[in-house]
Order: structure tokens, then C-alpha cells, then sequence
């Protein structure tokens, strides 16, 4: 990237954040600290009011404001795919509200880029093996969550828990939000449980935004949870198991719920393949299909399942 570029992308990278550390620029460009300083010095003497505040970083007056962004080719194709994605990755509201951006991203295109993106549109595809569309849990909150999120307002929410298979009120103080293993989480501290949790979005019944602000210091961040308790999940285990056809036709939307990655026809019987995080979690759901499934692997699974089996048999042994 020559010069004159990136002195136009750190002013695009300034009207984008209040504060922008020389750090980020340095590192964004893969440019030393010192040509940070230099590339600031250059847009301040060419009229740009950019402050500076010793010690945080730079910012732009306010006041100041740049022409319309233009995108080039790469960048709308870019946009384009994040379209799709957005389309199977995310829930009702930001899927709408990314619409209506690409929407306004279109209209600023010059006409090549538009002719472009419609001839590229009918050749990008993205699956995801998502269950069903459910009524019951609308799974349209995620764009309140992220103004709680910004804002630092108390949420609350109707929660159906699947391991226990109730329903709860919650009064949460969120802190994040995580895409993993096919479904967004919302992560909080839960003031009924008086300790971090986190909250499949696509359990929650009912959400609500309330007037009622936390203080964010008092919490870890989304980093430092996901550092201290979600370390697990990132080795996820994958589950092969083998179903009569009849079983997996009576298993219905379950499957989706305890993580479906793949499922295909082997003779007279269905092979599915799991992705999960815990195998006790996950065994326990298998132990109440009883002799209609089969595992194939992992054998970790296998043996445990013989403990629980072992369990159950010595509890009601005697009984």
C-alpha cells in the first residue's frame, strides 16, 4: 500500500472509533510507531483536525466529517459474503438490520461494482444446518442485546434451560456475546444465580431491555470468561452415533438441539455426526433412547456411558 493510501485508510480508521491508539494503526498496516507519527503529522498539516491526547491515542474533532466512503471491487464482494453469512449465521433483528445496510452500501456503488455484485450474488452460498424455525422462541433479540451491551443496561428474559427443560425468569448484566458451534450465546452475569452464565439466544422466550444501568468495572471481560471458563469449548468432541430409521424419525428437532453437524443413510439405519462439548451432558441424553442407537465413537463416549448404565443399575438393584 503506498502512502497516499494509507494516510486515507487511517483517516477512515479515525472516523471510525472516538479514540484510536497509535498501537492499532502501527499494527493494522504492520507499519512502525514511528511512521504512525510521521502519517498523523502529515494529515494534521494537510488541514485534517486530528487531536491527540497523551498516553490514550488520536481522534478527530468533532465536527469534521468525511465525503461518502467509496468501495472498491474487493470490499464490495467482502460485503457481500458477510451478506450471506449473515443470512444463515445470525437471528431475525440483524439479519433485517444488515439487509438494510447492504441496502444503503448498494446505492453508493458505481454502476461496474453494482453490475459486479449481481452477477457474483447467484454464485456465493452458505449452509448451515440450523433446526427449524420455532415459534416458541422467536430468536429475534440480538440486536437488543448488543444496545444493552453498548449502553450497559440490565436485560431481562424468559429462559428455557434444555438440561433441565424449564423455564425461568432471569434479570441479567451482560457482557459479551459469542458465535461457537453453530449457535450465538449471550454471556452475563445472572443475578438469580449470583454467577456468570452464559444463555443460548435461541432459548430465550421473551427479552426485554430495561432503563436500569451496571457498572461494567465490576465485571471480568469477554475475554477473561471465556480464558477462565470456556476453555473446554474449544476442543469440542465429535459424536458419530447410528439410529434405527424409525429412531431418527422420531428423534424430530432434537437432534439440532444437541449440536447436528451431519446425517446420512447407511443401509436400513441413519449415521449422525455431533459436535459437543460435554460427553456427560451428552451421554445422558443418549442413555434415554435406550437400545435404538448405537455408538460408533468416540470411545471416550462408550465408557462412559458403562458408568452411567452402571449407575442406574446398582441404584435400583435393591430397590
Amino acid at each position: 500500500m503506498n502512502r497516499i493510501d494509507r494516510l486515507s485508510a487511517i483517516l477512515i480508521q479515525l472516523q471510525g472509533k472516538k479514540i484510536v491508539k497509535a498501537a492499532e494503526i502501527a499494527e493494522r498496516f504492520q507499519i512502525s510507531l514511528r511512521t504512525v507519527y510521521r502519517d498523523v503529522r502529515a494529515l494534521q498539516e494537510a488541514g485534517v483536525p486530528v487531536g491527540a491526547e497523551a498516553g490514550t491515542g488520536y481522534y478527530l474533532v468533532e465536527g469534521y466529517h468525511l465525503p461518502p466512503v467509496m468501495f472498491n471491487r474487493e470490499e464490495a464482494a467482502a460485503l457481500l459474503t458477510g451478506e450471506k453469512m449473515m443470512a444463515q449465521l445470525s437471528d431475525h433483528s440483524n439479519r433485517k438490520q444488515f439487509g438494510n445496510a447492504m441496502q444503503k452500501i448498494r446505492a453508493v456503488l458505481r454502476s461496474s461494482e453494482k453490475d459486479f455484485l449481481e452477477s457474483l450474488e447467484e454464485n456465493i452460498a452458505v449452509i448451515s444446518r440450523r433446526p427449524p424455525e420455532d415459534s416458541e422462541f422467536p430468536n429475534r433479540f440480538l440486536s437488543d442485546i448488543q444496545y444493552a451491551l453498548g449502553k450497559h443496561l440490565m436485560l431481562k428474559l424468559d429462559y428455557f434451560a434444555l438440561h433441565s427443560e424449564t423455564l425461568t425468569h432471569r434479570e441479567i448484566e451482560p457482557i459479551g456475546i459469542i458465535y461457537m458451534m453453530g449457535y450465538w450465546y449471550l454471556i452475563a452475569w445472572c443475578r438469580l444465580r449470583h454467577a456468570y452464565r452464559n444463555f443460548r439466544m435461541d432459548r430465550i422466550r421473551n427479552l426485554g431491555v430495561t432503563a436500569i444501568s451496571y457498572e461494567r468495572e465490576r465485571h471480568i471481560s469477554l475475554k477473561e470468561y471465556m480464558e477462565k471458563y470456556a476453555e473446554p469449548a474449544a476442543y469440542p468432541h465429535v459424536v458419530k452415533l447410528r439410529f434405527s430409521a424409525i429412531m431418527a424419525k422420531k428423534l424430530g428437532n432434537q437432534r439440532f438441539y444437541y449440536g447436528l453437524m451431519e446425517e446420512q443413510a447407511a443401509g436400513d439405519c441413519v449415521e449422525m455426526t455431533f459436535l459437543t462439548s460435554h460427553l456427560d451432558w451428552f451421554g445422558r441424553w443418549v442413555l434415554t433412547i435406550g437400545k435404538e442407537v448405537e455408538i460408533i465413537g468416540p470411545e471416550e463416549l462408550k465408557e462412559h456411558m458403562r458408568k452411567l448404565a452402571t449407575e442406574i443399575y446398582e441404584q435400583y438393584l435393591l430397590t
